[in-house]
């Protein structure tokens, strides 16, 4: 990787990783798009923890943005009159990831050099998204009225993510439109949820990086970090507010976009 490919990849796994439209896969598809001819074995053995250093910037921008939300739940751990339901139901959310990510780990390490694998996953994302806002209720729950089997369930969804073509943050909140949330809470409850998870792979990987990373790969995996903060900031920003503005149709646009950039890109494979 160069520093231009760097910034490039940052700024799209910034973007992808919080919107519904899957970061993993399009951490495969940009590099194909362009026409980057990357060293084999480094897709198979440093890509992973590459991509895993930016997220840092990711947890970063999560934490900043859902600040008050987070000193809250820091808060109710030492306070005994503090409601510990929000902790609760993150505890439970992020279970199956911790479970499914330590069993499939290999599997997702050699699905990033398979292109047509995220493009084919990637529209079933766009169809999961699809059905997810058609076979919806118009939710009203917020998240404290969640219980503890809901909050597994939604991890389960987010656990799609995974499979290189799902996005993390559409199947956790799809599921939680299914399980009642309001347009805003389902987001909400995505991003805290996300952010454990993220920062937990974060911490498994950069051991990995430091010891076997390639000359100036820690250094440019840092420089993403940055970058992917700064547009995931901008990212959550924005997927905030348009939760909270639109009440119907609000996965229709990142549906289409799934659907259309994944066979968009098999046909460039076909022809």
């Amino acid at each position: 990787m160069n520093f231009f490919q760097t910034i490039i990849l940052a700024i799209v796994q910034g973007i992808s990783e919080l919107f519904p439209i899957s970061s993993v896969a399009h951490s495969v598809i940009v590099p194909y798009l362009f026409g980057w001819q990357l060293d084999p074995s480094f897709l198979k053995h440093n890509f992973l923890e590459f991509v895993v250093m930016m997220h840092i910037g990711t947890t970063i921008a999560l934490l900043i943005y859902f600040r008050k939300d987070w000193a809250k739940i820091f808060r109710s751990i030492f306070n005994a009159r503090d409601s510990k339901q929000t902790l609760k139901l993150i505890i439970c959310g992020t279970i199956p990831a911790i479970i499914l990510g330590g069993i499939f780990e290999k599997n997702i390490t050699n699905a990033f050099s398979d292109v047509i694998s995220a493009a084919s996953f990637l529209i079933l994302n766009g169809i999961l998204l699809f059905l997810g806002e058609r076979l919806r209720k118009k939710g009203s729950k917020r998240l404290e009225d969640l219980n503890w089997w809901q909050a597994i369930i939604i991890g389960v969804f987010q656990s799609f993510a995974l499979i290189p073509g799902f996005s993390r943050s559409g199947s956790s909140m799809t599921a939680g439109f299914w399980m009642g949330l309001s347009n805003e809470e389902s987001a909400k409850f995505s991003m805290l949820l996300s952010t454990p998870v993220i920062a937990g792979a974060a911490v498994l990987e950069i051991p990995k990086m430091i010891a076997h990373h390639p000359a100036g790969l820690l250094s440019l995996s840092l420089t993403g970090g940055i970058v992917a903060g700064f547009f995931a900031f901008l990212s959550v920003y924005f997927l905030m507010h348009w939760f909270n503005r639109k009440e119907i149709n609000t996965m229709g646009p990142f549906s289409i976009y799934c659907i259309v950039m994944g066979a968009g890109v098999l046909l460039s494979k076909i022809l």
